[in-house]
C-alpha cells in the first residue's frame, strides 16, 4: 500500500540493470564483428574495459583479460594505435 506522505510524488527513476548495460555492448560488439567478418570468424583472445561508477561517486576502470600480461599490454598498445589512427582519418 503507497505511504500517503508520497501521494503525488513523481516516482523514482528507475537505475538499469548494470548487467543487461554490459550484456548490450557485447550484443553491439557481435553484431558488428558479424557485420564485418560474416558467418566465417573466430573470436580470439578478449579484454574488457569496463568505467564503474560507485554510488559514493568513485569511479573505477576494471580491465580483465584472461591471457599473459605482456600480451594484454601489447592488445592495449595495437589498439590504441589503431584508434589514433582512426582518428587521424
Amino acid at each position: 500500500m503507497a505511504d500517503a506522505g508520497n501521494e503525488g510524488a513523481a516516482p523514482e527513476p528507475q537505475q538499469p540493470d548494470p548487467r543487461a548495460k554490459l550484456m548490450q555492448e557485447v550484443a553491439a560488439q557481435m553484431d558488428a564483428i558479424e557485420t564485418d567478418c560474416g558467418d566465417n570468424y573466430e573470436i580470439g583472445r578478449v579484454i574488457t574495459i569496463v568505467e564503474v561508477k560507485t554510488p559514493d561517486g568513485e569511479v573505477r576502470i576494471r580491465v580483465r583479460a584472461r591471457q599473459y600480461p605482456w600480451v594484454t599490454l601489447g592488445m592495449l598498445d595495437w589498439a590504441r594505435k589503431s584508434l589514433e589512427a582512426q582518428i587521424a582519418g
